[in-house]
């Protein structure tokens, strides 16, 4: 089996920057309490968004563990639109309405979960039967999950936490349980 927990990012500080988006003060506690509940769940790899919410959410776990941080750019967020939204919920419930409909310079549902679904099967791959944390983002997280199992939808997306920790047990590419352990 190879046990792969997502790791949604800690609160952060809202900036424009989506790349260096850093933690808040909040989001920084919270970090250091995803190392205390991974660090006994004998981690081989971890990997990260190339965001800097989710590398400083995971990086204490590193740290603790002495092991390297991995960037796979395609656990990113997904692109909502090219341009900063004046609606956010307007925008976000759009696309889970239509899967396939994208705001201009945006990714569609489908595009979105595909690319993540692609960077985990290369995990799945390259990992097998390891325990690996990956640090992501809510949105593609959840469309990873979705792929799996369509009961993880919007409303759950909606009602994740900041940080929120699913272990996602696999039997080669075939998903054998989820386990949500944060709260």
């Amino acid at each position: 089996m190879t046990n792969i927990y997502l790791v949604r990012h800690a609160h952060s500080v809202y900036t424009q920057d989506e790349l260096n988006r850093p933690l808040s003060e909040i989001g920084k506690k919270d970090a250091q309490r995803v190392t205390e509940i991974l660090s006994r769940k004998n981690i081989d790899y971890i990997l990260s968004s190339p965001y800097k919410r989710s590398i400083e959410t995971v990086e204490g776990l590193a740290s603790y563990l002495d092991k390297e941080i991995t960037i796979v750019d395609d656990f990113r967020e997904r692109k909502l639109a090219e341009r900063s939204v004046n609606d956010f919920e307007k925008v976000i419930t759009k696309v889970w309405e239509d899967y396939s409909f994208s705001w201009d310079g945006g990714e569609s549902n489908y595009i979105a979960q595909r690319r993540g679904i692609n960077a985990l099967r290369k995990v799945l791959e390259q990992y097998n039967e390891k325990n690996i944390v990956i640090g992501t983002h809510g949105n593609i997280m959840v469309l990873i999950m979705n792929y799996f199992d369509k009961s993880f939808d919007f409303l759950f997306w909606k009602d994740l936490e900041m940080p929120d920790i699913y272990k996602l047990t696999f039997e080669n590419e075939r998903l054998v349980n989820t386990v949500q352990i944060w709260r």
